[in-house]
């Protein structure tokens, strides 16, 4: 098979990994890519919404499978686009990926279905918003930008002050944009939080090991909230009992739910937890591979990836064979200094040779690559999140030790 996938990340690099892997793959191309996907995928100079493109190219290269990556084209349609050509993709829908693009929609469909999630009100008016919030006794109190805000749109408020604040960010001065046209205000949830991603082809839902994403830029969660700065696999928190109660209320709920409005949701539905004392709620749904779980969930994946993805699009997911290790693997993430806010690009990074680390002394570690590129033969950051380096044992703390070990080989200015 030739496969295309779409993005240029870590979670983008962690699918062309996986797909490598594969005995029925021939040629892999990414779109656009990165230095270190550019170990697997001949990287093509094609957006990720530039649909038009990608279509011809998968076309004229007689792509056999197209796995899209992100958000922002799932959201737009990008499937869509590939179907109406005839072309095999994995991914949902726009009708469906929606479950991502639009908070208020994925609200209302757990109240319609009774899939347990915290209690919530919409507003599309920034003066019904205020209104409510002085209305409330209760804080914290959550507000979520309808749209998509790369991972950014939430903000837990402590207090009434810094509610109203909120709502004068997201609605009046258009921080995210159109994201902010429409704001959800929840409750305020306590508890640990679980990623599950899962595997589905419309009718199943097959969950993959769980995971738990740590959010805050620096250690000991002093910094700011980020789109994640390293994950645990699987989540010590999510049991056998935890996992089978969000089988039965959660995940095949959703998968009914999307079906019986007339989107069924093919492709990787993420499912964002939190085990409070009344049991599992969602906080999110998203619609792809999370970014950066996928990178510590499918090195623990026993079977093969592409076959998985293929059966996605066709239906057939219930017989294909697979399962998880009983190992545990984390990844820790090398950003740029003044991630999340403001940081410079172009930094010469050292300490690897072929995108990986030079003298690596652990066979169980690997690095990903999420912001990076080559110039003029050197490697140089190209984003906030530049790298993750991944680890694979026997425990969690032989997999952090080993990611740590190894991280330090790893130098470009103002890392951290």
């Amino acid at each position: 098979m030739k496969v295309l996938i779409v993005g240029s990340g870590g979670r983008e690099h962690a699918i062309a990994w996986s797909v490598a892997k594969s005995p029925k793959v021939d040629k892999i191309f990414c779109a656009p890519g990165n230095a270190g996907i550019a170990e697997f995928a001949e990287c093509v100079n094609i957006g990720a919404m530039e649909f038009d493109k990608l279509v011809a190219f998968a076309k004229e290269n007689a792509i056999d499978l197209t796995i899209i990556g992100m958000d922002d084209p799932l959201v737009g349609g990008v499937v869509d686009a590939f179907e109406a050509e005839g072309l095999r993709v994995f991914g949902p829908r726009k009708n469906a990926a929606i479950i991502e693009g639009s908070k208020a929609f994925s609200k209302d469909l757990m109240k319609k279905y009774n899939i347990p999630t915290a209690a919530f009100e919409t507003f599309d008016d920034a003066q019904a918003a205020f209104d409510y919030i002085n209305s409330l006794e209760k804080f914290p109190a959550v507000l979520k930008a309808d749209g998509l805000a790369l991972g950014k749109g939430v903000l837990i408020c402590q207090t009434k002050d810094e509610a109203l604040s909120g709502i004068q960010e997201i609605m009046v001065d258009k921080h995210f944009g159109d994201a902010g046209n429409t704001i959800v205000v929840e409750e305020f949830l306590t508890g640990p939080e679980v990623s599950v991603l899962s595997f589905c082809d419309g009718k199943t839902c097959i969950p993959m090991i769980s995971s738990q994403d740590h959010k805050r830029a620096h250690d000991g969660d002093t910094g700011l909230n980020t789109g994640g700065m390293g994950v645990i696999a699987p989540n010590p928190y999510y049991t056998s009992e935890v996992a089978k109660v969000c089988e039965e209320t959660i995940f095949k709920p959703t998968l009914k739910a999307m079906e019986a409005e007339g989107c069924p949701f093919k492709g990787c539905l993420y499912f964002g937890l939190m085990i409070t004392e009344d049991g599992p709620k969602v906080i999110e749904y998203n619609a792809r591979f999370g970014d950066p779980e996928a990178q510590v969930v499918l090195p623990l994946l026993q079977g093969d990836f592409l076959k998985i993805c293929k059966a996605c699009t066709e239906g057939t997911l219930n017989d294909v064979d697979f399962s998880f290790s009983d190992k545990s693997s984390a990844i820790v993430i090398v950003a740029s200094g003044g991630y999340p806010q403001s940081y410079a690009k172009g930094k010469v990074i050292t300490g690897l040779t072929n995108g990986q680390i030079a003298d690596c002394e652990h066979d169980n570690v690997h690095v990903i690559h999420a912001g990076t590129k080559l110039v003029d033969g050197q490697l140089v950051t190209n984003g906030g999140r530049v790298l993750g380096v991944v680890s694979v044992s026997n425990s969690l703390k032989e997999a952090l030790d080993d990611a740590y070990s190894e991280i330090d080989k790893i130098k470009f200015e103002d890392a951290f």
